[in-house]
């Protein structure tokens, strides 16, 4: 079912992302999806995130797909022209993949491969706007589609606890401008200011997934709190990862703060959006302590 759909019927609507392997054998993948997602509506497969090489989202897709499982296809600006962005969409709806993520992209200098060129012909809201032209039958040279045009829930992503809360809103609205049908946001651990910022974005009527990474480590959020723009993992969670190294080695610790932080958010957005990072399987838990 479209990510559209199951927003319209009022679901709220979890999904959780996974990364695809560099190489080509996704057996233990595929199981482990099976495994722990089975609480998920559906399954983000990410576009060689952070630029670093790997496995196709699309051939990912399309696993898990034929496996039973209703995946997202996100779709980064960075390595595809305005040709090849289209193709892989259109190959998507052949698929019968008909939920995206539209997203510009980490600068390749982040990546496995900083001498590679980057592409940029188009961003996140162009890309939008050429889905949409292409569920309309065209494509962004005004060429017409042969036959009936792809049908897509077009997703895009936002920053609620950025510094910049008004570029983030002015960003929202152009996307949804060119065609956003939801919302998943970056990872969240203030809730208050999600709280703030959803009482600004509801007027734009759009779906927002609140975006949830299950802290591993101290080391881990205070390479988000340096490195990861729109991210702060505040001083008082830091310690509370402190407090007890082996609950927080075994992912207990990091899972009771997710569920609270979700639990906050709540009453706020439409859904929640898990980023696991390799816990895949402390999911089940969190969903359950979150009493979703």
């Amino acid at each position: 079912m479209k990510m559209k759909e199951l927003f319209d019927r009022g679901e709220f609507v979890v999904s959780a992302e996974v990364g695809p392997p560099k190489g080509i054998h996704v057996d233990e993948l595929v199981e482990e999806a099976k495994t722990y997602l089975k609480g998920v509506h559906a399954v983000n497969v990410t576009d060689n995130q952070s630029s670093v090489m790997r496995l196709g989202s699309l051939a990912m897709c399309k696993v898990l797909k034929d496996a039973g499982m209703d995946p997202i296809f996100q779709l980064a600006c960075r390595d595809r022209n305005r040709i090849a962005l289209e193709s892989d969409l259109l190959s998507a709806a052949m698929f019968g993949i008909e939920n995206i993520l539209c997203l510009t992209g980490d600068h390749t200098k982040m990546g496995d491969h900083p001498q590679a060129k980057p592409v940029f012909d188009l961003d996140s809201v162009s890309l939008l706007h050429t889905v949409k032209l292409l569920e309309s039958g065209v494509d962004l040279g005004g060429n017409e589609l042969v036959g009936e045009p792809p049908k897509f829930s077009k997703g895009a992503v936002v920053s609620p606890c950025s510094d910049s809360v008004d570029a983030q809103l002015a960003k929202m609205e152009r996307k949804v401008a060119a065609g956003a049908d939801y919302f998943q946001t970056q990872a969240v651990f203030e809730p208050e200011k999600f709280i703030k910022f959803m009482e600004k974005a509801k007027q734009f009527g759009k779906p927002v997934q609140v975006g949830i990474i299950i802290p591993k480590s101290v080391g881990m959020v205070r390479f988000m709190n340096n490195n990861v723009a729109g991210i702060h993992v505040p001083d008082e969670m830091i310690e509370e990862l402190k407090a007890d190294k082996e609950k927080t080695k075994a992912g207990i610790t990091g899972v009771e703060i997710a569920a609270r932080i979700i639990k906050e958010c709540k009453p706020y957005c439409q859904g929640v959006h898990i980023m696991a990072l390799g816990w895949e399987s402390k999911i089940p838990d969190l969903l359950k302590l979150a009493e979703i």
